[in-house]
């Protein structure tokens, strides 16, 4: 049986300590507006990723490496608070987004704080100079590229033309260069070689995508109460998602789904997808993506944290939330 549940709720306890004692409780209704979502909790998966890279190029090494784990989760969070205004969505992680539990303005600036403080935190790791300037510039990186996902999947919204590979560049923006920049400063960090790094980048963007592509089968398959998100918010936005992509290519029309949709509106689009073979073969090509990912793992030594890192992959595409 994997170690990886206990590993990520270890991981969790301490970035939620960190968070508590960086962000939670400091005056002013702007830092309480941007610990919001970080307080509301999260399976700090990137973090995760952060420690399992600096651990597998050099055992022991995370301890000194937690200002940039938690680097990786107030980016990811800045990310979501953005997302949430730009989606109009109201649930997040179970709690009221930051732009309705506040107001837009505020949701704007909430995510604009954490990203400066991303930075002000990975800049306080211990580490050699040229190191923290190379991890430094790939989360900067990963910053500029996740806005032209965002854009492309927006843009996205105006077309119903989308085909899988314009989709896959806009998920390898907007969510796998995060993990990719995850695991590569892990690395870098721990003093990895050009090839460690440039495998444990690869590791993350493959296994970023997989994880993308099994949140958009989370966000139709899962109920909100479980997910904490509202249940088939891109079916009913319309959004070009792979599931629709691949809909589409079979002759299906979800266009009907583009209204507000009852438990039974959700349940009939997901048997129709389901008895079309859809969702099995979003499945698929997740799957594929992880397996691929696992590839690039063998420049590793082999060790605990190299075989976590692989189970980090297939947990990415079994959740159900």
């Amino acid at each position: 049986m994997s170690d990886l549940p206990q590993y990520l709720e270890s991981v969790a306890k301490t970035i939620d300590r960190m968070i508590d004692r960086h962000f939670v409780d400091k005056a002013g209704e702007l830092n309480k507006a941007s610990a919001h979502l970080l307080a509301a909790g999260g399976k700090r998966l990137r973090p995760a990723v952060v420690m399992l890279a600096a651990d597998a190029v050099k055992p022991g090494s995370s301890d000194e490496l937690l200002p940039a784990a938690l680097a990786l989760e107030v980016t990811h969070t800045f990310t979501l608070i953005h997302d949430d205004i730009m989606d109009g969505d109201n649930l997040r992680r179970g709690v009221p987004t930051v732009h309705v539990k506040w107001d837009m303005p505020t949701g704007i600036l909430a995510g604009d704080v954490l990203y400066a403080r991303a930075f002000e935190h990975i800049c306080t790791v211990s580490a050699k100079d040229d190191a923290k300037v190379r991890a430094i510039s790939l989360l900067a990186k990963a910053c500029a590229d996740i806005c032209e996902g965002q854009h492309m999947d927006m843009s996205f919204e105006h077309r119903n033309d989308v085909d899988q590979y314009e989709y896959m560049e806009m998920v390898r923006k907007k969510t796998g260069v995060l993990y990719a920049a995850a695991a590569g400063i892990g690395a870098v960090l721990a003093g990895g070689t050009a090839v460690q790094v440039k495998a444990l980048y690869q590791f993350g963007l493959n296994t970023g995508i997989a994880f993308q592509i099994q949140d958009d089968l989370i966000d139709l398959l899962t109920p909100s109460e479980k997910s904490g998100k509202d249940q088939a918010s891109d079916l009913r936005e319309g959004k070009q998602t792979l599931i629709m992509i691949k809909a589409r290519e079979k002759g299906l029309d979800l266009s009907k789904y583009r209204r507000e949709l009852s438990p039974a509106d959700i349940n009939a689009a997901i048997k129709e997808l389901t008895d079309s073979g859809v969702i099995d073969e979003v499945k698929k090509i997740a799957s594929d993506l992880v397996a691929d990912s696992n590839r690039h793992l063998s420049v590793l030594a082999p060790s605990k944290e190299r075989q976590l890192l692989m189970d980090v992959g297939e947990y990415f595409v079994t959740r159900s939330y």
